[in-house]
């Protein structure tokens, strides 16, 4: 375990929202040394153990990553790499007939790819409207409780005061959900842009490359949909990079899954908090 993963010990947790979470206590190593989990205490909720790569250091404050983030961060990156791959493929057959028997021999391991890319993607947008419907639930119990105290003030139970500290801090805790919420939203977006349909119809208006790509993902020829579709905007690059071992870094994630470099807002939500 490094100097860096001991200095987090004693800091206290939030979520990528600014929601404080609890406290770091202590962690669990592996035989070689290595974090496994982290040791939170939560207050109340008792301690939970957190895996490692869903915090970062961040200032004075560790920052949790929900799982539904790394997840969806992975899955867009594997995916924008395959469907690049496949875009290649169809290229290279559509200008070099000799090539389609090259070709095949890595036909069924993109095939096989997308099909369990599919299955990753049905699970994760299931965890998605599991947290939306949860996030919702949370803001439903929030505006009744900030009601309730309006309630109490207006029968002289409460002063202004004190209506106002409970309005100042449920105002907070809005702003956190429906910042999760519209992360969510458009994580959903970007995951539905990266479908193969989606793919297909920026590929050149050439017929010969579109069969091709019919072709290769093992489809039958059917007549294009007249529900219009949104296209993957061009120009974008998905990154070809091994995945790196360090501790991942809540970052913004492109259409295609490259994780962009600039500062995310959360980080300037976290630092005002």
């Amino acid at each position: 375990m490094s100097k860096e993963d001991v200095e987090f010990i004693g800091k206290q947790v939030k979520d990528m929202y600014g929601t404080y979470i609890g406290k770091v206590i202590g962690t669990i190593t592996d035989i070689d040394g290595s974090v496994q989990t982290v040791g939170v205490d939560c207050g109340s909720e008792g301690l939970k153990q957190v895996p490692f790569e869903q915090l970062v250091v961040q200032g004075q404050f560790v920052i949790f990553i929900p799982r539904w983030r790394l997840d969806a961060q992975r899955l867009l990156r594997e995916k924008g790499l395959t469907l690049r791959r496949i875009r290649a493929l169809i290229d290279i057959v559509s200008e070099n007939d000799d090539m389609k028997e090259d070709a095949e021999l890595i036909h069924e391991k993109y095939k096989m790819k997308l099909l369990t890319l599919d299955e990753t993607e049905k699970q994760i947008k299931e965890k998605l409207e599991h947290r939306l419907l949860d996030l919702d639930n949370q803001l439903k119990s929030i505006r009744m409780l900030r009601f309730d105290a309006k309630l109490q003030n207006k029968s002289n139970e409460i002063s202004d005061a004190k209506y106002e500290s409970v309005k100042a801090h449920t105002v907070e805790i809005i702003e956190h959900i429906e910042h999760e919420k519209a992360e969510i939203v458009n994580i959903q977006r970007r995951i539905n842009d990266l479908s193969v349909d989606n793919m297909e119809r920026t590929e050149s208006p050439k017929q010969d490359v579109h069969s091709a790509a019919v072709s290769y993902l093992g489809k039958a020829e059917t007549t294009p949909s007249s529900q219009p579709k949104t296209p993957i905007p061009t120009g974008v690059v998905v990154d070809n990079t091994n995945p790196q071992t360090s501790t991942p870094k809540p970052v913004a994630i492109g259409a295609d899954g490259e994780e962009e470099p600039q500062d995310s807002d959360w980080l300037k939500r976290i630092s005002s908090s």
